[in-house]
C-alpha cells in the first residue's frame, strides 16, 4: 500500500447525521461520486475504519467496485476486537462480509478504549494522502480525524449536504 495512493474515510455514525432516511441515498450516491473520482485520479488503496455509518457505506461501495476496478484494494482499520457491541444483526452481517472480502484487516489496538478508535483513527491518516469525510460537528472523532489531516497536510474532501427542514 503506497501512502500517495490510499485514501481513507471518515463520518459519523447514522443517528449522528442530521439528515432522514430519504437523504442517506443521496449522502451515498455521493460517497459513491467521490470514491470513483478518488479511482480516476490513480488512487488504488481504501482504508475504512469499520464503524457503522460512513465507513461502511464506503466498504460496501469499493466491494462492489473492485467488480469493474479489480486493482483497487480494500483495507479494513478495526479499532480493537469485540467493537461491534451494541450492533444490529444486519449491520454485523455487513461487517462480516466487508472483512471476508477486505484485501487487508488491521486490528490497530489490541484493548478496547476509546483510544483505539482514536489510535484507528491517526492510523488511517498516516497511512493516506487524501481523506473523504462526511463531518457536521467538529467537536466529534470525526471532527478530530479531519483536523489530524488537515495537520499532516493531506487532502480532505468534505461531502457537504443539506441539513433537512426541522433539524
Amino acid at each position: 500500500m503506497k501512502r500517495e495512493k490510499t485514501v481513507c474515510f471518515s463520518g459519523h455514525r447514522p443517528e449522528k447525521l442530521p439528515v432522514n432516511h430519504s437523504q442517506i441515498k443521496i449522502l451515498k450516491s455521493r460517497l459513491f461520486l467521490e470514491i470513483q473520482e478518488a479511482i480516476n485520479a490513480g488512487y488504488t488503496d481504501f482504508i475504512v475504519g469499520c464503524a457503522r455509518g460512513v465507513d461502511m457505506w464506503a466498504a460496501l461501495i469499493i466491494m462492489e467496485l473492485k467488480n469493474s476496478y479489480p486493482s483497487i484494494k480494500l483495507h479494513c482499520a478495526v479499532p480493537f476486537k469485540g467493537h461491534t457491541s451494541g450492533w444490529s444483526g444486519a449491520e454485523r452481517y455487513d461487517l462480516s462480509a466487508v472483512l471476508n472480502s477486505a484485501d487487508s484487516v488491521t486490528y490497530v489496538s489490541s484493548e478496547r478504549s476509546a483510544q483505539g478508535y482514536s489510535k484507528r483513527n491517526r492510523y488511517m491518516v498516516d497511512n493516506s494522502s487524501l481523506l473523504i469525510a462526511v463531518v457536521t460537528n467538529m467537536r466529534s472523532g470525526t471532527g478530530s480525524t479531519v483536523k489530524y489531516a488537515e495537520k499532516c497536510g493531506i487532502k480532505v474532501r468534505r461531502i457537504e449536504f443539506e441539513k433537512p427542514l426541522g433539524v
